[in-house]
């Protein structure tokens, strides 16, 4: 089976999903890193449509792809006008990119009832731009919009428009579910037809609005489309494009169509999420392949297969894609998680002494304890039970004072005082230190910090990077009991704790302690 070219629209076609905004800078770094994986088409935006994109294009002529050609998207010209005087045709000129997509429509109720123009003068318009752009030296994509529920209704016509293009001297004409309901099996019959109809190089370019983008796509593969349109992560409009992604490991492990190298293969979850933090959207830990979650094993059943034969429950070597499986311990577990993760952290446990502890998990659980999104604290549940432990510092007493308006010396009515004090034992020694904050939490890691910093002042390190509370029992209002997971760092690692109690102030503390304690045993408690 050939394969396919690979084309990315997550700087156009991505970006119009809903909370994605990204600088030039962003564009640039995108481009770059996608060039890398081996994607062999970028689309960079819509030159002409606002100044970021402009200037996006004019940066970008300095870069060096290795694998990609960068293509500008616009539209075929407007009705009635001169294909040499329309103002967005000339700016996907001076774009200078190899490649132009144009879009241009392929269904005759958007035609009449949206363009407001007759059948024949979308005809015109597509095999104009086309051919003048193909004049001017450019590599020409048609996107033939709404392509589908065109065919549907007049199958005749949406056929004329790709003839239209591919007769002015498109590469490609892409056939695009611009409304995302065409379904896969849809999509076979149609590609297979139109191919047989036109002769023409086809690509496809689906929309998630039936939550079957990535299977449309690799339908088309089957039937025959030379390229495949998508955006990392399944960004788009609405629900979103077909996950680039997704398609690129599909196509090369399920069904051996050779896209990328095995290196580059083994970047995809890496590009995920760097392309994820760079919109400043939080990957799905769900999404296949690259996800967090992707090879992650929860129940018993399943950790105490796959610790024996990885592959019983995982469909690839999540290797393969730059990811790594994982084994939680909850409530689900069994011995073989607990197992699992105790050899990750290097001790061991007798047989009863993991059976044991997978009842505490459970008990703890049942508390509104969380141990899969805290691993150390995990750790710590595990070290507080082995005998002749001592930990780096012991809570004796705290107390929190929340006061608002001119109490406690607060400069007006509607200033809010947060102060701390703290009762801390640490090598023999007992500390009592207080401090302010702008919030409960604040004001304990604050006053807290004032007695370890004296014994271990490489604990600067470390600070509080997310705080997360969740409501455990919903049903009992403000009473409820409160789980709180925490997320440190020192710069170079992040580790998760977590707290249990229906006093949220004493579940943040047994968090933020667990945070401290788990660096300072790792860092091996020692003073600077």
């Amino acid at each position: 089976m050939p394969q396919p070219d690979l084309y990315d629209t997550t700087l156009r076609d991505g970006t119009q999903m809903e909370g994605i905004s990204v600088s030039v800078e962003d564009k640039i770094k995108i481009t770059q890193r996608l060039d890398q994986l081996g994607l062999h088409y970028i689309e960079g935006g819509w030159p002409g449509s606002n100044p970021k994109d402009v200037e996006f294009f004019a940066r970008a002529q300095s870069l060096k792809l290795k694998t990609a050609q960068l293509a500008a998207f616009g539209s075929t010209r407007r009705a009635g006008v001169k294909v040499d005087q329309d103002s967005q045709v000339r700016a996907l000129l001076e774009a200078r990119t190899p490649v132009v997509t144009l879009v241009g429509k392929a269904s005759e109720m958007q035609v009449t009832k949206i363009l407001e123009t007759t059948l024949d003068e979308n005809l015109a318009m597509i095999a104009d731009t086309v051919s003048y752009l193909k004049k001017k030296g450019r590599k020409v994509f048609y996107d033939a919009e709404h392509f589908f529920d065109g065919y549907r209704a007049n199958p005749e016509y949406s056929i004329r428009c790709l003839l239209a293009a591919a007769e002015a001297g498109a590469s490609c004409v892409v056939l695009c579910d611009t409304n995302g309901g065409t379904l896969p099996h849809e999509i076979t019959v149609i590609v297979t037809t139109v191919r047989k109809a036109t002769g023409v190089p086809l690509g496809i370019h689906v929309h998630n609005d039936a939550d079957t983008a990535v299977a449309s796509s690799l339908a088309a593969v089957l039937a025959g489309v030379a390229q495949v349109q998508g955006c990392v992560n399944g960004y788009g409009e609405r629900t979103g494009n077909a996950n680039i992604l997704s398609v690129l490991a599909n196509l090369q492990i399920k069904m051996g169509i050779k896209c990328v190298t095995d290196e580059q293969l083994a970047q995809l979850t890496e590009v995920a999420r760097f392309v994820s933090e760079t919109v400043n959207l939080p990957l799905n830990p769900q999404m296949p392949y690259v996800g967090t979650s992707a090879f992650v094993h929860k129940g018993g059943l399943h950790a105490s297969a796959v610790v024996k034969l990885a592959e019983s429950y995982q469909h690839i070597k999540p290797e393969l894609v730059g990811n790594s499986n994982r084994v939680l311990v909850s409530e689900l577990a069994g011995r073989a998680n607990v197992q699992y993760k105790l050899n990750e952290i290097g001790m061991k446990l007798s047989g009863d002494q993991a059976r044991e502890l997978v009842e505490i998990v459970k008990q703890q659980e049942s508390q509104g304890y969380q141990y899969e999104g805290a691993e150390a604290s995990f750790e710590l549940l595990v070290k507080r039970r082995l005998p002749g432990y001592i930990p780096p510092f012991k809570l004796e007493d705290f107390r929190v004072m929340v006061a608002r308006g001119t109490a406690f010396g607060a400069q007006a009515e509607s200033a809010l005082l947060v102060e701390a004090t703290v009762k801390v034992t640490v090598a023999g020694e007992t500390f009592h230190t207080a401090a302010e904050g702008n919030g409960p939490v604040n004001a304990l890691d604050a006053a807290l910090r004032k007695a370890l910093l004296q014994f271990y002042p490489t604990l600067v390190r470390v600070r509080l990077i997310d705080y997360k509370v969740r409501v455990v029992d919903q049903g009992s209002g403000t009473g409820a009991m409160v789980r709180v997971l925490i997320e440190s760092t020192d710069g170079l690692k992040n580790w998760h704790t977590v707290g249990a109690s229906p006093n949220i102030i004493e579940a943040s503390w047994l968090a933020l302690q667990d945070g401290f304690e788990w660096w300072l045993l790792r860092e091996g408690a020692a003073k600077g």
